[in-house]
């Protein structure tokens, strides 16, 4: 008996190891953390701005200060310019999925200009504003949940930046591991558009 133990080789200890299809690729589930630490983070300047506006601010005071207004039309404009990007990079995923590599490229690289695009306004925005973060308490929140979101985007940038930079080097591929690439920069950027609606409705609009 104890030979022909010895002979089926060494015995497993503990639980057995989950299947490959009831697991979630580890890149996959960094980044899906990463989100929701991000979307606390986020939650925390949202109470900020609606308790600064709501509690905090004198009824005669105004919100935004009287005499001032938000470039509500450019925001706007921005935010379709944004959301466009949402739709660019999944054209690109798919594009990847079923080999399109020209697809890949043009996508991402559309995404990045996008991308580009917005944070030049956005930044063009905050020099023409007339406000500074210290002139009062709506500008101290206004540059900081704005400000957080635009550091979010250049992030995202970056990340699309090194995803362009593979896909001119044929690194990607239909099989799903050869595509993570795009698919995690592509998650976190959804999530990037999302949260600047969240902040578009919340500040220039209601």
């Amino acid at each position: 008996m104890e030979a022909a133990s010895i002979s089926h080789g060494h015995e497993h200890h503990g639980p057995p190891e989950a299947h490959a299809s009831s697991t979630i690729d580890r890149q996959k589930l960094g980044i899906f953390l990463f989100i929701i630490s991000e979307v606390m983070l986020f939650g925390a300047f949202f109470a900020s701005y609606f308790f600064l506006r709501v509690v905090a601010n004198p009824a005669d005071a105004g919100w935004p200060p009287n005499g001032f207004e938000l470039p509500v039309a450019v925001a706007g404009v921005n935010t379709a310019i944004l959301v466009s990007s949402s739709f660019t990079i999944h054209w690109a995923l798919e594009s990847i999925k079923h080999g399109n590599r020209r697809g890949l490229q043009m996508g991402l690289a559309m995404t990045w200009l996008l991308g580009a695009t917005f944070l030049f306004i956005q930044m063009n925005e905050y020099v023409h504003l007339g406000l500074s973060g210290r002139d009062s308490a709506f500008g101290s929140i206004f540059y900081g949940l704005t400000g957080l979101h635009g550091a979010h985007v250049f992030i995202g940038l970056l990340l699309l930046t090194f995803a362009n930079v593979r896909a001119a080097r044929g690194h990607f591929g239909p099989d799903p591991k050869d595509h993570l690439g795009v698919e995690i920069p592509g998650i976190y950027w959804h999530f990037v558009d999302v949260m600047w609606i969240v902040v578009y409705l919340s500040v220039y609009i209601l």
